[in-house]
């Protein structure tokens, strides 16, 4: 449930939803398409940090991240301790629960890293928006494609080097959850912890750990808790892609 310190609010009071990650669902939204949603009557809500978003079999949202990370997990062959998962951040601008739309049984564990502040709306009421609004579901279509494609590209490159893969994963995140630091040469990217990065690549903790400690030592990045500092977005990018 909604933390009760972060009482319910119009998202009329929301403004900027173009400026949201590029490719993001909101940023992809149409002045009208974004009004539409205003005249919806949708209220945001706000969660603490460790809160979970209710996205089980028995609920019947689709969430809009309007600020914040979350982790989404999901257990193919069913949760159990060392079965197999798969783990996602997402950020502002991101629709999460999208399977709810075609599955309504549907379930992914997701759980706020930051304080994190949603716009739900039921399931149903949002198929019927996108069927009248085409629109939007282009909006949609395109943001989840980007998704699918960007996590193939930082998620599924298993074979290589676990330095560049962790350095891909710093830079997408950088990328889309990243927040300005009070330097103007830093991005911060909050929540993730070492073990979350090292579950979302499935790579061992001293593993990473270990690239992370080079990352560190070059001066590219610093690991704080549940934060990083992200000092040479260029190198990341740099390491991610060498071949």
């Amino acid at each position: 449930m909604p933390s009760t310190a972060d009482a319910a609010r119009s998202i009329d009071l929301l403004l900027g939803h173009e400026e949201k990650p590029e490719g993001s669902f909101l940023q992809r939204l149409s002045a009208e398409e974004w009004r539409v949603l205003l005249e919806a009557k949708l209220r945001s809500h706000g969660f603490a940090r460790d809160e979970h978003l209710r996205l089980g079999p028995d609920d019947r949202n689709v969430y809009i991240i309007w600020e914040g990370v979350v982790r989404q997990d999901r257990f193919p062959l069913g949760p159990g301790e060392n079965l197999p998962s798969v783990t996602r951040f997402r950020g502002a601008g991101q629709l999460v629960g999208e399977a709810k739309l075609i599955a309504p049984r549907s379930s992914v564990l997701t759980t706020c890293l930051t304080r994190t502040v949603v716009i739900p709306c039921g399931a149903r009421h949002f198929n019927i928006l996108l069927r009248r609004r085409p629109e939007m579901q282009l909006a949609l279509l395109r943001s989840l494609e980007d998704r699918s494609r960007n996590d193939e590209l930082v998620y599924a490159m298993t074979t290589r080097p676990p330095l560049e893969r962790v350095s891909g994963l710093l830079a997408h995140l950088a990328d889309t959850v990243g927040v300005a630091g009070p330097r103007t040469d830093c991005t911060n990217i909050g929540g993730p912890s070492q073990k979350d990065i090292a579950a979302a690549l499935q790579l061992a903790t001293s593993t990473t750990e270990n690239a992370i400690r080079t990352l560190r030592y070059h001066g590219i990045i610093e690991a704080r808790y549940r934060q990083f500092v992200v000092h040479d977005i260029d190198a990341l990018r740099h390491l991610a892609t060498r071949h």
